[in-house]
């Protein structure tokens, strides 16, 4: 099988079979489900240590009712076959561990390199397991805790925006006049302004359209605060991007971290506290510039698999065919 799979659901109309039926046929005949070595423990875990590589990424997805499985992928394999290492149910570093310590040590002691988030129990994991590994934290999870914070600011002016026409209605309603709200150059008024401020701000200026560069003058004249936190968050984006050295990484990170402290903002606190926390795995990315954009790609496969078999209700025979798919 290659990367594509289909229900047997979906062969109804082309083959006239009754789909059910038939993938049921699948299930007990044609495959070899029932033979599967590791048909027994597959909903706890399934590991592939002949897939290993040098390059790993790990990462959480959720099959089914919220249920966390942990994914180990080769990045050697590019979302195709011999890309899934191991698939172990649930987050907990210690049940993982234990179960990652199944594959040989010679072979994960060959592991260089695990790109990861930021999470406490995946750094655990990566470290107990692949001792040689280093650990590469993914700089788009970085930026998104930038992004998270500038939004949080302009979630909270719009609030203010909405409670400040909603008083206005109600005054102009008491005094038996119509409430005319006051619209700036472009036509938003302040809750239009930032509400339709929200995408512009995840882009480069160099991105944006005429419309949004009008929409973001406004905005940051009204707003400072805004304003630096968007400057904040550009010049995160741009170390990572154009950034090459990892010394010269260290000095305009360290120089961004006084930055984000000089700004006193709430909202940033949680990024500064975190990227000081992480700093030297954070850094590592300059080394070779790899993300977790593999496993990113892997979760939304799973995903898109998921869909097209409408939903998982068997949970072992599900596996059954993503390790035959990517395993």
């Amino acid at each position: 099988m290659d990367n594509y799979a289909i229900s047997s659901n979906s062969l109804e109309k082309f083959y006239h079979i009754n789909g059910d039926h038939f993938g049921q046929q699948y299930k007990d005949n044609l495959s070899d489900y029932h033979q599967w070595d590791q048909k027994d423990h597959a909903e706890e875990w399934m590991i592939y240590p002949d897939n290993l590589g040098e390059h790993l990424s790990i990462d959480e997805s959720s099959l089914s009712n919220g249920e966390l499985y942990t994914i180990l992928t080769n990045k050697a394999a590019k979302g195709r076959k011999g890309a899934l290492v191991a698939m172990i149910k649930g987050t907990s570093s210690e049940n993982v561990i234990s179960i990652l310590k199944k594959i040989p040590g010679s072979k994960r002691n060959k592991v260089k390199e695990v790109t990861l988030d930021m999470a406490g129990s995946m750094n655990l994991i990566v470290k107990r397991s692949f001792p040689n590994a280093v650990r590469v934290i993914d700089r788009f999870h970085v930026q998104k805790l930038a992004h998270d914070a500038l939004q949080e600011m302009r979630i909270d002016h719009r609030w203010d925006a909405i409670n400040e026409e909603t008083n206005a209605r109600e005054n102009a309603r008491l005094n038996q006049t119509t409430y005319v709200p006051f619209s700036f150059d472009n036509g938003d008024t302040k809750k239009q302004l930032l509400a339709r401020s929200r995408y512009l701000l995840f882009k480069s200026p160099d991105k944006w359209t005429d419309r949004q560069k009008q929409r973001a003058r406004i905005l940051f004249a009204q707003y400072p605060d805004i304003k630096k936190g968007f400057q904040l968050t550009h010049q995160l984006r741009l170390i990572f991007s154009k950034t090459k050295e990892k010394g010269a990484a260290y000095t305009k990170l360290a120089r961004w971290y006084n930055d984000v402290t000089e700004s006193g903002f709430k909202s940033f606190n949680t990024i500064s506290a975190t990227i000081y926390s992480h700093y030297p795995n954070i850094l590592n990315f300059f080394d070779n510039r790899s993300t977790n954009a593999s496993a990113e790609s892997f979760n939304a496969k799973l995903k898109n698999f998921r869909t097209v078999m409408r939903g998982v209700t068997d949970v072992s025979f599900f596996l059954y065919r993503v390790a035959k798919i990517y395993a």
